[in-house]
């Protein structure tokens, strides 16, 4: 069966699906890694920029919108500035389980299946709730990188179905050079 677009799970209605230990067949979060690039304490202390990438609205991003954002911004990332350059975090976790209430479409559905009578549904997949504000990735860089940052997560945003907002300023937190 086809993944429903992400149109349908974008909004947040009702209180999160979260309690895996009720829920039977749950799917598991198909992103590997969360940290990228250089993730060394010691080398991360010579990166003097940091990058976030900002939810502007609240609601929902599934698991697969974020692991399609994740893998654009690593892959530019990794090859226009290279691994060593750069500290990539995804700052998001898709805690919440989606239900879907799987209808037939065929000649004679009607009279198969019981339409929304107990719809609860089955796990159909994971989704992240996010808030207004809240920080989806975030990259540590130096300054001559900034251009590549940039594109990496202009792409990255282009997966994600909320709109989203670049902050870019020096990492100890001085909003001198906010872009």
């Amino acid at each position: 069966m086809p993944v429903r677009p992400a149109r349908c799970y974008r909004r947040i209605k009702g209180p999160p699906y979260t309690r895996l230990e009720y829920i039977h067949g749950a799917p598991y979060v198909q992103i590997p890694k969360f940290d990228m690039g250089n993730t060394s304490p010691s080398a991360r202390e010579a990166f003097t920029m940091a990058a976030r990438l900002l939810s502007e609205s609240r609601g929902q991003i599934k698991a697969q919108a974020l692991e399609a954002a994740r893998q654009m911004a690593y892959k530019y990332l990794s090859v226009k500035v290279g691994d060593p350059n750069y500290y990539f975090r995804l700052e998001v976790y898709p805690h919440h389980v989606i239900r879907e209430n799987k209808m037939l479409a065929m000649a004679g559905a009607d009279r198969l299946q019981e339409g929304m009578r107990l719809n609860f549904g089955s796990p159909a997949g994971r989704a992240a709730r996010v808030e207004r504000g809240q920080v989806l990735m975030y990259v540590e860089f130096k300054p001559e990188h900034l251009p590549h940052v940039k594109e990496a997560l202009r792409r990255a945003a282009s997966k994600l179905p909320l709109p989203t907002r670049l902050i870019v300023e020096p990492k100890n937190g001085d909003k001198k050079a906010a872009s």
